[in-house]
């Protein structure tokens, strides 16, 4: 399948009242895995790239894993650029050949966040690719654990860097963004305790905004609270740890019972495959995508 944007999937999937999960993926086993369960799933496929994993050569190498991996699927297929905190980010990663980009300016001021917004969409619009940005603020871990296995926010920061309605649609008419994500009580990363998702707020937002919304910190909210978030607007949620954990719990647990550490790559990354595959699978069937391509 050809590879496309953001805004035919996400404008479907808000008609129809259903989610697309986007996916990071860092290496050949994560868009493999990704890749061929969306094609079983029948489910549109949303590539995403991590800032770590981009030095040097690995951009380039990643983004043509991916379109070749498109080519041999018939489902459609996006390659987005998640949490680009520059411009200059943003134009390498178009040149190597994404299809969508995410601007985050949700630390700076208000008045920032648009310009910067709006510096980027000026310039990937006439390319055809669309973006996304962050209003309000989903910080890394509030509610789990940092590297460092601290909270690295407090409920009354929480609290604060909430999305605010009266904000969105302004912010979107003077960007022209073609996604919002915002921020609604999610966090990146694992969490310690269940995170309490603001529905009403969400309700509202979604009430004010002209564009798709997206939910970060998909990995970890329970499936209700998921699929409520849906029915009140968001079209695209990210995912990224859950599938992280798959991967390493199965690269341990395989490798705890190989006596030989010479043994080849497709045998080590077996069941760490198999583990991909169930929470990809689960995250399509939840969100509503399957049978959407």
């Amino acid at each position: 399948m050809a590879l496309t944007n953001l805004t035919g999937m996400l404008n479907d999937a808000r008609q129809k009242g259903y989610a697309i999960p986007a996916f990071d993926v860092s290496n050949f086993e994560m868009i493999r895995a990704v890749a061929e369960v969306c094609e079983e799933e029948k489910s549109p496929a949303i590539f995403m790239l991590l800032n770590a994993d981009m030095p040097g050569i690995s951009l380039k190498l990643l983004v043509d894993q991916i379109r070749s991996a498109a080519a041999q699927i018939s489902v459609p297929v996006c390659i987005h650029h998640d949490h680009a905190t520059s411009f200059e980010q943003i134009a390498r990663s178009i040149d190597a050949g994404v299809t969508s980009v995410m601007i985050d300016g949700s630390t700076l001021p208000y008045d920032e966040n648009v310009r910067v917004t709006r510096q980027v969409t000026s310039y990937a619009h006439p390319l055809g690719i669309t973006v996304e940005a962050e209003l309000g603020h989903v910080a890394d871990a509030i509610g789990g654990l940092t590297e460092t296995r601290t909270a690295s926010a407090s409920d009354d920061d929480i609290e604060r860097a909430l999305t605010r309605p009266e904000e969105a649609r302004r912010f979107i008419e003077l960007t022209e963004v073609d996604c919002l994500a915002v921020a609604i009580g999610t966090a990146h990363g694992v969490y310690v305790s269940t995170p309490t998702l603001r529905f009403e707020l969400l309700r509202r937002i979604n009430e004010q905004s002209p564009s798709p919304l997206v939910l970060h910190g998909g990995s970890g909210t329970p499936d209700p609270d998921v699929q409520r978030a849906i029915s009140l607007g968001i079209t695209k949620i990210n995912i990224y740890s859950e599938v992280l954990a798959a991967l390493n719990s199965g690269l341990k647990d395989k490798l705890d019972t190989l006596e030989n550490l010479s043994a080849w790559p497709c045998v080590v990354y077996s069941l760490a495959r198999e583990r991909m595959r169930e929470v990809i699978r689960h995250k399509i069937r939840t969100f509503g995508s399957n049978g959407r391509a």
